[in-house]
């Protein structure tokens, strides 16, 4: 859940509801300062409009957020429901005019990484995942199960393979549900499962 007083930029929104699309959705509450306290929203239709618009010409794919009206004190909170998609990945269009996707962790959005980024592409397609375990993948998990968790690099340092090889082999074991990825804002790091 995220509280917005007021709408105030199409880039800025778009990233959180595509940060809330790729997890497990979200809720905007608009009309709400950020120590809780309910303001309520000056003009509705605005509001509506600009989560509109950046629904629709600020994501893509496009959203399509649903939204509630509710009143507390007089005051009217807008509420905006975004579900979780099944079209992974979203990307939200910023100001530099690139498209990037975003993904929520705890109450930010966070710029998605490579690495979860082709997750969330190969997740959302009904294809499987075929692993064949090479020498890498059995180091690589034999290394988890004493160290714990490890890092991209340290990955393709401990395999003495490129980047790019490291992160197939890593996003290849996330999607057979043999190691989890962690993201925090400063670093993202896997672990056995």
């Amino acid at each position: 859940m995220t509280l917005k007083k007021t709408i105030t930029s199409c880039e800025k929104i778009a990233r959180t509801m595509v940060s809330f699309a790729n997890n497990k959705g979200g809720r905007l509450l608009i009309g709400v300062d950020d120590d809780g306290s309910i303001r309520g929203v000056k003009s509705e239709d605005e509001e509506r409009y600009m989560i509109y618009k950046a629904a629709q010409f600020y994501t893509n794919p496009p959203l399509d957020p649903i939204f509630e009206e509710v009143y507390v004190d007089d005051k009217m909170v807008l509420v905006v429901n975004l579900a979780e998609s099944v079209n992974k990945p979203h990307y939200a269009l910023a100001e530099d005019g690139k498209w990037w996707v975003y993904v929520r962790i705890k109450d930010k959005s966070v710029l998605a990484s490579k690495i979860v980024v082709d997750v969330l592409k190969r997740s959302s397609g009904s294809e499987g995942v075929l692993i064949e375990y090479s020498s890498n993948e059995k180091t690589l998990l034999e290394y988890l199960e004493k160290a714990a968790r490890i890092t991209l690099k340290e990955c393709a340092e401990l395999l003495k393979i490129g980047r790019k090889r490291a992160q197939n082999i890593l996003v290849d074991l996330i999607l057979s549900g043999v190691i989890r990825i962690h993201t925090t804002e400063k670093e993202e790091f896997y672990t056995a499962i």
